[in-house]
C-alpha cells in the first residue's frame, strides 16, 4: 500500500457514483501510473467509481483478495498491518494499486476513521482495459521495470 503524498483532487463529480476523465491528473501522481499518456490516464479515470464508508468500517481487510485500487477523496483512514505500526491516510492518499495487476491478498486492514469517501477502480475493469489497450500494458510494464531497477539500487 502506498501513500505517495498529496494527490490533486478535483471537485466531487456531478454523478457521485461515477468518476470522469478530469480525474486523470489525480491518477498521474500515483507511482504506478507515472509516465502514462493523458489519454491512458483518462481511460483509467473513467473506470473509477465512488464509495462511502462509515466510521470504523473496514475499507479492505488483510487476507481478502486485492480486487481494487482506492484514492481517499474525503476523510481519513488507518492502515493497520499485521506487524508494525499503523499509519494514517487522508484525502489524496491512495492504496492498493498493485492489486490492479496481481490480485494478491491484502497485506493490511484499512479502516475508516470517520466518514470516508473513496474513488475505487476494480481489477476486472482494469484488466479488460489492459487487454483492449496493449500500449497501456506496455507502458505499465516499463514503469514497473524502472521501479524495480530503482529498488535494486
Amino acid at each position: 500500500m502506498s501513500a505517495p503524498g498529496r494527490l490533486e483532487l478535483p471537485a466531487t463529480p456531478a454523478d457521485p457514483s461515477r468518476m470522469g476523465a478530469h480525474w486523470a491528473r489525480t491518477l498521474a501522481a500515483v507511482p504506478l501510473f507515472e509516465g502514462l499518456s493523458k489519454r491512458h490516464l483518462r481511460r483509467i479515470a473513467s473506470l473509477g467509481r465512488t464509495r462511502r464508508y462509515g466510521p470504523g468500517a473496514a475499507i479492505v481487510r488483510a487476507g481478502d483478495p486485492g480486487n481494487a485500487f482506492y484514492v481517499i477523496l474525503d476523510g481519513g483512514a488507518r492502515v493497520v498491518p499485521a506487524k508494525g505500526r499503523a499509519r494514517r491516510l487522508q484525502a489524496g492518499d491512495c492504496f492498493g494499486e498493485m492489486a490492479l495487476l496481481d490480485g494478491a491478498p491484502r497485506s493490511a486492514d484499512v479502516v475508516a476513521d470517520g466518514e470516508v469517501l473513496t474513488m475505487w477502480i476494480g481489477q476486472q475493469a482494469f484488466g479488460k482495459l489492459l487487454r483492449s489497450e496493449p500500449a497501456l500494458a506496455v507502458a505499465l510494464l516499463r514503469t514497473l521495470a524502472a521501479r524495480l531497477r530503482d529498488a535494486q539500487g
